[in-house]
């Protein structure tokens, strides 16, 4: 299984950053290949001061090794050896009318002394942090993440929407960081789901990345915006940089398992502001932003 969903997220990265070139129209992505010296290493993408895209990065690592102590007290166990393949995404579009998205599909396995599997499971999802809010995007991005879970099981989407309205959470701001998606974790086998089971859920929701935000993109990339708006946006990257720094397991693990910096933080935005104390004036679209972030909507209510 290790070895399918690698060549898996191998072939979905180059998919990906073939799709994003084509909306950008001008920038390309920069390769940056590394090593791990524990064990592993990765396939770094980013792609910077583009016509569209200020900066993002699509990339994939496969990392194994002894299990650090850090993740030991996480998962509860002794020592062991552990193998962890994921492709992670992150695009800050320059424009403010455009949302930033991220995505994330992971797989992880745990040895015995005897190199048995004892742990296996999979993670993932996708998620969108709009700056202004087009409500026809949001049931747009969530329709398409509802339309690859109910091929697997109807009970999907709202469990896993729900997951993610919780995980992407800013406590310490008591909102949301954007409007959602799906978040799911630890995924293992039942009698109602196998491992190939869950591959196959997985991999449809990966499929389905470029169907949920590339639309979004191409009907707002060429709006006008204010310095204003910029602003706006500049303040809100501030939430998002808080989160993944204070609250994202995947940031955490990265810097836990001795992961490489750089793809770690790749995530963070270029420009960002932390203004005292600021609130959008009453009535106007930023208001509307964050009164939805902090009560998490189900957009696809009928």
């Amino acid at each position: 299984m290790k070895n399918k969903f690698f060549t898996y997220i191998q072939n979905l990265q180059d998919t990906i950053v073939a799709g994003l070139e084509a909306v950008d129209g001008q920038a390309k992505f920069k390769e940056d290949l590394w090593e791990r010296p524990e064990g592993g290493g990765g396939r770094t993408r980013v792609i910077e001061n583009g016509q569209v895209f200020e900066k993002g990065g699509v990339n994939i690592s496969a990392v194994h090794g002894k299990l650090p102590e850090a993740m030991q007290k996480m998962f509860g166990v002794g020592e062991a050896d552990f193998f962890a393949c994921g492709l992670s995404l992150v695009l800050h579009p320059k424009s403010p009318m455009v949302p930033t998205v991220h995505a994330n599909w992971r797989y992880f396995e745990m040895y015995d002394e005897n190199g048995n599997v004892i742990q296996q499971w999979f993670g993932g999802g996708q998620d969108l942090t709009p700056y202004y809010l087009f409500e026809e995007d949001a049931i747009h991005f969530h329709q398409t993440c509802k339309t690859a879970c109910d091929k697997h099981n109807p009970d999907f989407y709202p469990k896993y929407k729900k997951q993610c309205d919780t995980y992407f959470w800013n406590a310490h701001r008591h909102e949301a960081r954007g409007i959602g998606g799906l978040f799911f974790d630890y995924c293992k086998a039942t009698e109602e789901m196998s491992m190939e089971n869950w591959f196959n859920f997985v991999s449809e929701v990966g499929n389905s990345f470029l169907q949920a935000y590339v639309p979004i993109v191409e009907k707002r990339k060429n709006l006008p915006y204010t310095a204003e708006q910029r602003t706006w946006q500049e303040i809100r990257r501030g939430r998002y940089v808080e989160f993944n720094l204070v609250h994202d397991k995947g940031t955490l693990f990265g810097l836990k398992t001795n992961g490489r910096i750089e793809s770690i933080l790749m995530s963070l935005p270029p420009h960002v502001q932390w203004v005292y104390d600021h609130h959008p004036e009453a009535g106007n679209e930023e208001e509307k932003l964050v009164n939805v972030l902090e009560n998490p909507r189900d957009w696809l209510a009928s």
